[in-house]
Protein backbone atom coordinates (compact mmCIF):
# COMPACT_ATOMS: atom_id res chain seq x y z
CA UNK A 1 0.00 0.00 0.00
CA UNK A 2 1.81 3.51 -1.09
CA UNK A 3 1.51 7.05 0.56
CA UNK A 4 -1.28 7.73 -1.47
CA UNK A 5 -3.79 4.94 -0.83
CA UNK A 6 -3.49 5.68 2.89
CA UNK A 7 -4.64 9.53 1.93
CA UNK A 8 -1.01 11.37 3.09
CA UNK A 9 0.06 13.32 0.44
CA UNK A 10 2.53 13.37 -2.08
CA UNK A 11 6.23 13.91 -1.95
CA UNK A 12 6.21 16.83 -4.51
CA UNK A 13 2.39 17.91 -2.46
CA UNK A 14 4.30 18.09 1.18
CA UNK A 15 7.09 19.87 -0.95
CA UNK A 16 5.26 22.59 -2.23
CA UNK A 17 3.33 22.75 0.79
CA UNK A 18 5.67 23.64 2.96
CA UNK A 19 7.53 25.67 0.19
CA UNK A 20 3.99 27.89 0.36
CA UNK A 21 4.23 27.92 4.18
CA UNK A 22 7.67 29.09 4.19
CA UNK A 23 7.61 31.41 1.87
CA UNK A 24 4.45 33.12 2.53
CA UNK A 25 5.68 33.49 6.08
CA UNK A 26 9.20 35.01 5.07
CA UNK A 27 6.98 37.55 2.53
CA UNK A 28 4.67 38.27 4.99
CA UNK A 29 7.45 40.18 6.85
CA UNK A 30 8.30 43.68 7.56
CA UNK A 31 12.25 42.81 6.57
CA UNK A 32 11.46 41.04 3.38
CA UNK A 33 9.19 44.24 2.49
CA UNK A 34 12.39 46.96 3.79
CA UNK A 35 14.88 43.94 1.52
CA UNK A 36 12.26 44.64 -1.55
CA UNK A 37 12.05 48.27 -1.00
CA UNK A 38 16.14 48.42 -0.58
CA UNK A 39 16.47 46.51 -4.13
CA UNK A 40 13.65 48.99 -6.02
CA UNK A 41 15.96 52.17 -4.12
CA UNK A 42 19.41 50.41 -5.17
CA UNK A 43 17.99 50.38 -8.39
CA UNK A 44 16.56 53.84 -8.99
CA UNK A 45 19.54 55.41 -7.72
CA UNK A 46 21.83 53.09 -10.38
CA UNK A 47 19.75 54.60 -12.71
CA UNK A 48 22.31 57.42 -13.84
CA UNK A 49 24.66 54.96 -13.31
CA UNK A 50 23.66 53.06 -16.36
CA UNK A 51 22.22 55.65 -18.32
CA UNK A 52 18.90 54.79 -17.23
CA UNK A 53 19.53 52.01 -19.76
CA UNK A 54 17.04 49.90 -21.89
CA UNK A 55 18.40 46.98 -19.81
CA UNK A 56 18.62 48.87 -16.41
CA UNK A 57 14.61 48.83 -16.54
CA UNK A 58 14.98 45.51 -17.98
CA UNK A 59 16.38 44.03 -14.74
CA UNK A 60 13.67 45.33 -12.81
CA UNK A 61 11.09 44.84 -15.12
CA UNK A 62 12.38 41.33 -15.31
CA UNK A 63 12.97 40.37 -11.91
CA UNK A 64 9.49 42.00 -10.59
CA UNK A 65 7.99 39.77 -13.34
CA UNK A 66 9.54 36.77 -12.11
CA UNK A 67 8.91 37.23 -8.60
CA UNK A 68 5.43 38.08 -9.00
CA UNK A 69 4.69 34.95 -11.06
CA UNK A 70 5.78 32.28 -8.78
CA UNK A 71 4.25 34.43 -5.65
CA UNK A 72 0.76 33.93 -6.86
CA UNK A 73 0.97 30.29 -7.16
CA UNK A 74 2.45 30.60 -3.72
CA UNK A 75 -0.12 32.85 -2.43
CA UNK A 76 -3.15 30.73 -3.81
CA UNK A 77 -1.51 27.48 -2.47
CA UNK A 78 -1.95 29.25 0.72
CA UNK A 79 -5.02 30.61 0.20
CA UNK A 80 -6.72 27.51 -0.75
CA UNK A 81 -5.47 25.60 2.06
CA UNK A 82 -6.28 28.06 4.63
CA UNK A 83 -9.94 28.45 3.21
CA UNK A 84 -10.11 24.45 3.10
CA UNK A 85 -9.46 24.55 6.40
CA UNK A 86 -11.90 26.84 7.67
CA UNK A 87 -14.30 25.04 6.21
CA UNK A 88 -13.43 21.84 7.68
CA UNK A 89 -13.82 24.04 10.77
CA UNK A 90 -16.85 25.48 9.96
CA UNK A 91 -18.49 21.99 8.71
CA UNK A 92 -17.56 20.46 11.81
CA UNK A 93 -19.07 23.28 14.25
CA UNK A 94 -21.91 23.12 12.12
CA UNK A 95 -22.41 18.97 12.41
CA UNK A 96 -22.21 19.12 16.56
CA UNK A 97 -24.58 22.19 16.95
CA UNK A 98 -28.15 22.92 16.39
CA UNK A 99 -27.26 24.16 12.57
CA UNK A 100 -28.78 22.52 10.11
CA UNK A 101 -26.76 19.62 9.08
CA UNK A 102 -27.35 19.78 5.25
CA UNK A 103 -25.21 23.06 5.05
CA UNK A 104 -22.45 20.66 5.88
CA UNK A 105 -20.48 20.88 2.04
CA UNK A 106 -22.12 23.57 0.70
CA UNK A 107 -19.08 24.83 -0.84
CA UNK A 108 -19.12 22.83 -3.52
CA UNK A 109 -22.40 23.74 -4.72
CA UNK A 110 -22.21 26.18 -7.91
CA UNK A 111 -22.78 30.53 -7.78
CA UNK A 112 -26.73 30.06 -8.53
CA UNK A 113 -27.48 27.02 -5.77
CA UNK A 114 -25.52 29.20 -3.14
CA UNK A 115 -27.13 31.98 -4.01
CA UNK A 116 -30.46 30.42 -3.87
CA UNK A 117 -29.22 29.32 -0.39
CA UNK A 118 -28.14 32.80 0.88
CA UNK A 119 -31.38 34.27 -0.33
CA UNK A 120 -33.70 31.60 1.81
CA UNK A 121 -31.10 32.29 4.77
CA UNK A 122 -32.25 35.96 4.56
CA UNK A 123 -35.62 35.10 4.05
CA UNK A 124 -35.94 33.29 7.10
CA UNK A 125 -33.29 35.31 9.72
CA UNK A 126 -35.50 38.51 8.40
CA UNK A 127 -38.83 36.15 9.26
CA UNK A 128 -37.40 35.56 12.36
CA UNK A 129 -36.46 39.28 13.95
CA UNK A 130 -40.20 39.94 13.02
CA UNK A 131 -41.38 37.44 15.37
CA UNK A 132 -38.74 38.40 17.63
CA UNK A 133 -39.99 41.71 17.77
CA UNK A 134 -43.85 40.81 17.36
CA UNK A 135 -42.94 38.83 20.95
CA UNK A 136 -41.20 41.36 22.55
CA UNK A 137 -44.26 43.59 21.74
CA UNK A 138 -46.89 41.02 23.09
CA UNK A 139 -44.30 40.63 26.09
CA UNK A 140 -44.30 44.40 26.74
CA UNK A 141 -48.33 44.43 26.29
CA UNK A 142 -48.93 41.38 28.89
CA UNK A 143 -46.45 43.43 31.33
CA UNK A 144 -48.44 46.71 30.90
CA UNK A 145 -51.42 44.51 31.64
CA UNK A 146 -50.54 42.79 34.40
CA UNK A 147 -49.37 46.23 36.43
CA UNK A 148 -52.44 47.68 35.36
CA UNK A 149 -54.52 44.66 37.24
CA UNK A 150 -52.12 44.54 39.86
CA UNK A 151 -51.76 48.21 40.30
Amino acid sequence: MTGKDKGEPSGVSKFFGDLANRTSLAAGRASTFILAAGIVIVWAVSGPLFGYSDTWQLVINTGTTIVTFLMVFLIQNSQNRDSAAIQVKLDELIRVSEARNSLVGIEHLTDDELEDIRSKCEARAAAEKVGDEAVDKTGKAARRAADRVSG
